[in-house]
């Protein structure tokens, strides 16, 4: 059954969240905290803290408690479904990150630089799969998710501009503009990185599939996966026989999915896939007039 096989898949989703988390943490942990650097979203806040109190606040506990306020505002506005891998992505991170401050030493000393750019890339390796597996380490996520709701704006907009105000107010905590332009630098790496792991920036994808199971196919996208199909009438030129295509439009990060309910009902199907620049209408952008 497709939903049994899905299933399975959604543990391997976890599986990749958890890898992901793992390497964000040593990141941070072995690279980027040692050498004072500040990163972007509500884990910079974090360090900002942490470094402000000379660690008598962990990063972990400010991350944690902040998440913790936001998943109440968040469980109202956006549901549980959104919710459910957030939940789990913070509550890892908060415990990796405690295993992590007492057992993982400095791992490059007298090169602050090199070791928060080396940092950068495990991390932005780290949040690339946990976004490839539809995850998210919470924080300015969530904040995001919800301005999304009601605002028609780019996620990865709101999330640079965020990001760029917190590394920015760290001079008042750290009184050091190099530290500063350290942590610029970390943040294009991470986006940089980021973008390489989930493929590129451009989210939709338009999905033709080919199979004499074309009905099951799509009651279960439909059901399953809450997207729509059109049946399109075609015919094979090499066997002059009718056929069925469907056409699906999705964001990218659901396309996986796709690929795996398709697989659960026929192996066999025909499929093509290619990216799209734009897909306006329901459940997709707004047509915006200029």
């Amino acid at each position: 059954m497709p939903q049994n096989y899905l299933k399975k898949f959604y543990f391997r989703d976890y599986l990749y969240i958890t890898l992901g988390l793992l390497l964000y943490a040593f990141g941070l942990i072995g690279f980027i905290k040692p050498v004072g650097t500040v990163t972007g979203g509500l884990m910079g806040i974090g360090l900002m803290i942490e470094y402000a109190t000379s660690g008598g606040i962990p990063v972990q506990m400010t991350y944690f408690s902040v998440n913790l306020l936001l998943f109440l505002i968040a469980f109202k506005i956006l549901g549980w479904k959104f919710l459910t891998k957030t939940v789990y992505g913070v509550v890892v991170l908060t415990l990796i990150l405690s295993v992590f401050s007492r057992y993982i030493p400095q791992i490059i000393k007298d090169e602050p630089l090199m070791s928060a750019l080396i940092g950068a890339m495990f991390c932005g390796a780290g949040i690339g799969l946990v976004f490839n597996a539809n995850g998210s380490t919470g924080g300015t996520d969530i904040v995001v998710a919800i301005v999304n709701k009601y605002k028609n704006i780019a996620f990865g907009r709101i999330m640079l501009f965020c990001d760029f105000i917190i590394i920015m107010a760290s001079y008042f905590v750290l009184r050091d503009w190099i530290t500063v332009i350290h942590g610029l630098m970390v943040m294009g790496v991470m986006t940089y990185v980021v973008d390489m792991v989930i493929n590129g920036m451009r989210q939709n994808v338009q999905l033709f599939i080919i199979s004499p199971k074309f009905a099951e196919i799509a009651t279960a996208i439909n059901s399953e996966l809450q997207r729509g199909c059109t049946l399109l009438e075609g015919m094979g030129w090499y066997s002059q026989q009718s056929t069925k295509v469907l056409m699906v439009m999705t964001k990218r990060t659901e396309s996986a999915q796709i690929f795996r309910l398709i697989k659960s009902i026929d192996e066999h199907a025909f499929i093509s896939q290619s990216v799209v620049r734009g897909v306006y209408g329901q459940g997709f952008d707004v047509i915006k007039e200029k």
